[in-house]
Formats: C-alpha cells, sequence, structure tokens
C-alpha cells in the first residue's frame, strides 16, 4: 500500500484540483463556489451556461472572486462546434473550411480573433483544435471539425490555430490524441476501434501531434478509442503506453493531459466514471473533464472520493496524482499571468489584406472557403424569395441539436419572404410539393452518408433542374444542381457566404 507523504486535506484538495467539472446554469451555483474554495481548479463551460458575452463575463467575474486562478474551460470549436453561439450559429468557419482555403495565416488571424473574444469573457482555456487526420470520410463525429485528411495539412494548420489562441491567452487544448480521424463509430455512443500499424499511425494520426508539441500548445485532450496497435486492451485516455509512453515520453509532451468526457459511453458504459478517472490519472492522465451530461455536485465528490480511496488503497500513486495536480496548478498560472497582462484586450491582429483588426475575419475566412461549381446550363441567379429545403440528419453529440444552421435565415435577409422546410429521412419526398412554384434551394450536410438523402435530392433536381445545392458538410459527394455550392462547414458565416453566391453577390 502506497505510504500517504501528504495530510488527508492535502489529498483531497489534490483530487479536486485534477477535475474539470460541467454544471447548469448561467451563474454559478452555490455548491460549485463551495467547491473552488476547497480546492476545484478548473470549471468547463457548455452552451446551457451562456447567453449573451456580457452575461458569460460576468460569470466568470463570479468563479474567479471565489479563486483568482481558477481555470475556465470551454469546448468551442468555432465552425460547427460553438458554445459562444449556440443559439446563433457561430461567426466563425470551422476546420474544414480553413483547411479548403489552406492558408495559415487565415488560420491562425481565426484563431487569434476568436481567443481574444474567448479572454475578452474570461474564459482561458479552449478545449480545441481538433487536431484529427479524417482520413475516413464515413466518420460521424470529426467530419468538418478537421482541417482535413491529409496530415501534414492538418499538422500545419493545427500549429496556426495553437499559435493564434496562446499568442492572445487563451490555452489551446489539442484533441483528440492519438486521432480519432479513422472511425466509424462515435465515443459518446460507443467504443471506436482503429486496426492500423504502427507505421500508419506515425505516418498519418500522429503528426499533428507532434507538431502541436513542437509548437507549445498547453494542453492535448485524449480520445476514448481503442487503438490495438498501440494498446490492445485499454482506450487512449486509460492507456499508459498512450499516455506516458507516447505522448510523454517519445513525443516529449510536458503540458496538461485532458481526457475526453468522462460520462461518454466508449469510457462510462465499460468501466464507470469512477473507476475510469482513477485509471485515467493512473495512465498519465492531468484532468478529468466531465459534465457535459453529468453536471451536479454529487458527480465531483463521488469523483473526487474515488481519487482518494484509489490512493489510500495503493492503486493510485499519491505522487501520480499530486504531479498531475501541479500541472493543472501551472496551467492555471500561465493562463493568470496573460489576465493580469491584459492579453485578451489585444485586438485581434490579422497579416492579410482585408482582415485587419475591425474586419469580419470570420466572414472574410467563409467567404475564401465557398466552392463553387456551376452545371452544364447558364445559371441564372435566384432573384425573389425561393422555397429552401433543408435535409437534415441526426446531429451528432459534439455539435449538438440547439445551433441552427443552412442558409435560409441569411437568404430571407437577402430576399424577404423565403420560405423554409427541414426534412428528415421520413419525410424527404414531401419537399417538392411544399416548393410550390418556388425556386428551390437544396440544403444538405454529408450527401454522401446518407443515401436517402440522396435520393431526395435527385428526385427534386429530375423535376426541378434549376435547383441550387448547397453542401454544408464533408465535400464528397459529385457536385449536383444548377448551382453547387460547397460551404466545407454549417457555420452562421458559411451560410450567408453561400447565401450571397445564391443571389449572385458573392463568388
Amino acid at each position: 500500500m502506497t505510504t500517504l507523504v501528504h495530510g488527508s486535506d492535502t489529498l483531497t484538495r489534490d483530487a479536486l484540483t485534477v477535475l474539470q467539472p460541467g454544471f447548469v446554469g448561467t451563474t454559478a451555483p452555490d455548491w460549485l463556489l463551495r467547491r473552488i474554495g476547497e480546492g476545484l481548479s478548473s470549471v468547463g463551460l457548455f452552451g446551457r451556461n451562456i447567453v449573451t458575452p456580457e452575461q458569460l463575463t460576468a460569470l466568470t467575474a463570479q468563479l474567479r472572486a471565489e479563486r483568482d486562478d481558477v481555470l475556465v474551460a470551454i469546448d468551442e470549436e468555432g465552425g460547427d462546434v460553438t458554445r459562444l453561439e449556440v443559439k446563433q450559429g457561430s461567426s466563425f468557419p470551422g476546420n474544414y473550411a480553413l483547411g479548403s482555403v489552406d492558408d495559415v495565416e487565415l488560420t491562425r488571424a481565426v484563431a487569434r480573433e476568436l481567443g481574444r473574444r474567448l479572454a475578452q469573457c474570461g474564459v482561458d482555456l479552449n478545449w480545441a483544435p481538433s487536431a484529427d487526420v479524417n482520413s475516413n470520410a464515413e466518420n460521424p463525429v470529426i467530419g468538418v471539425r478537421s482541417f482535413g485528411p491529409d496530415p501534414d495539412l492538418v499538422a500545419r494548420h493545427t500549429v496556426a490555430y495553437v499559435d493564434g489562441l496562446q499568442g492572445v491567452g487563451v490555452a489551446a487544448c489539442t484533441k483528440h490524441f492519438p486521432g480519432h480521424g479513422d472511425t466509424n463509430v462515435d465515443s459518446h455512443d460507443a467504443l471506436p476501434r482503429i486496426d492500423v500499424d504502427l507505421a500508419t499511425l506515425h505516418a498519418r494520426e500522429l503528426v499533428p501531434f507532434r507538431a502541436a508539441v513542437a509548437a507549445g500548445t498547453k494542453a492535448v485532450m485524449s480520445a476514448h478509442i481503442l487503438l490495438s496497435a498501440l494498446d490492445p486492451h485499454r482506450p487512449a485516455t486509460l492507456s499508459p503506453q498512450i499516455l506516458t509512453g507516447l505522448l510523454r515520453q517519445e513525443l516529449g509532451f510536458e503540458g496538461l493531459i485532458v481526457t475526453d468526457g468522462m460520462e461518454m459511453q466508449a469510457v462510462s458504459a465499460t468501466y464507470g466514471i469512477e473507476r475510469g478517472s482513477v485509471l485515467a490519472i493512473a495512465a498519465g492522465a492531468d484532468a478529468i473533464c466531465v459534465g457535459g451530461g453529468l453536471c451536479d455536485e454529487d458527480t465531483v465528490l463521488r469523483l473526487r472520493d474515488a481519487l482518494v480511496a484509489a490512493v489510500r488503497t495503493g492503486e493510485l500513486p499519491e505522487e501520480r496524482l499530486a504531479d498531475a495536480a501541479a500541472r493543472v496548478r501551472a496551467l492555471a498560472a500561465w493562463t493568470q499571468a496573460h489576465r493580469a497582462r491584459g492579453a485578451g484586450s489585444v485586438p485581434g491582429a490579422a497579416v492579410q489584406e482585408g482582415t485587419a483588426p475591425g474586419a469580419d475575419i470570420g466572414l472574410v475566412a467563409a467567404r475564401r472557403a465557398l466552392k463553387v461549381t456551376r452545371g452544364e446550363r447558364p445559371y441564372a441567379p435566384v432573384t425573389s424569395a425561393p422555397y429552401v429545403a433543408s435535409f437534415t440528419p441526426v446531429a451528432n453529440f459534439a455539435v449538438g441539436d440547439e445551433t441552427p444552421w443552412g442558409i435560409a435565415a441569411e437568404l430571407e435577409r437577402l430576399l424577404p419572404g423565403t420560405e423554409t422546410g427541414s426534412y428528415d429521412e421520413t419525410t424527404a419526398d414531401t419537399a417538392l410539393a411544399a416548393a410550390g412554384e418556388r425556386r428551390v434551394v437544396a440544403v444538405v450536410r454529408d450527401l454522401h452518408r446518407h443515401p436517402w438523402m440522396i435520393r431526395a435530392l435527385d428526385g427534386l433536381l429530375a423535376a426541378r433542374p434549376d435547383t441550387v445545392v448547397v453542401e454544408m458538410g464533408l465535400n464528397e459527394a459529385e457536385p449536383r444542381g444548377a448551382l453547387h455550392i460547397a460551404t466545407h462547414g454549417a457555420a452562421r458565416v458559411c451560410g450567408r457566404a453561400a447565401a450571397e453566391a445564391v443571389v449572385g453577390t458573392g463568388a
């Protein structure tokens, strides 16, 4: 049994320090403030916690009134995954759009402006960017969250994104180590498995993470995926071979290792969150992310007590827990120093013409990311209010179903009277009748992954060949329609850029 070096108060404080819990509400509940006073060092924010920038700023100030060095984390990738603008849609295109442009200075400028907005609201740890190489086009959870399928492209844009965020004092958390791109299972639902050899992993999945470590990313988030060539028994989050052997020792990463959400089924359904958290810290993780689903005081106390009990029984070395807590405090000190210098107030400086401070860098990037393909016939721009038929797949958990997407709202701004309908697999064949005599704009998302969507769209195009098609997911299917617009993501600004192209004022 491990001999305790520290007293129980220190042990309990360390156990609280390594937790990154969420909570419900737009102000901090009393239980959360009380636990911060007892040693809790990190808090995770989700869309449910945010209404306006002013409210978010007040919330982070409330947290820091209890403890000035508390880490406030958020899952703000921009693009399809936004918490800052969960009810409106993001002002920034996501990784796939930026990767399609392939201008690292643009990526750096977007990340810098996003980081500046986070810092101004008091957020100092962003669970982004995704450095996954999306080598599997059937991937249901990464997709447009990746910069693309090429490891070198993903690496250079990951580095630019890390530079942009950290240049304004927001710590980047590069994810999902060692790479979630070659999966066809969402780890929110089950345990994905990747069965490729070590040579492939090193030449593909690990390339962006090596680059991010070399660039100084402050944090790395682990993935709940089983990579049989590295550890055939445990997912990466719980694997000493992967977190300590590969990430720490081989890649030389010295920063904070954060787990993906421990309530995700890939871990919780097999190990349970208490057992999973103990195994993760023992494997080399430093911070336990929980709160996307489980977000109450009882969860925090259960995890705290599980870690303390594991130390007392000798299952978890006390030195490992103390080291993890020290890494959390070190990152908190780095962010606190940046806040003291007012790093977040630095304008979102951009280095390209048309993206100087004051310009809408997100819209600039979204317009550049458009790929417009014209059909065989001359294209006649839509000049009167159209009918927008949005074919809507089931959203994955990371994206959520709260955030609006599409181009109807932006077309309504340009063409008042625009009507819209949303269709799923059971209703897709009714879109044509609903459109009546109006010009049709069909909006799809990952068309290549949904046979029902392909059938519905092909039937629509056969009857109405002047239909405009807007693809807001992966651009893997052959272009269709009188005009085919690939936005490379479903952020609000991508919808605006597409609407401009539909009416002939854009690309």
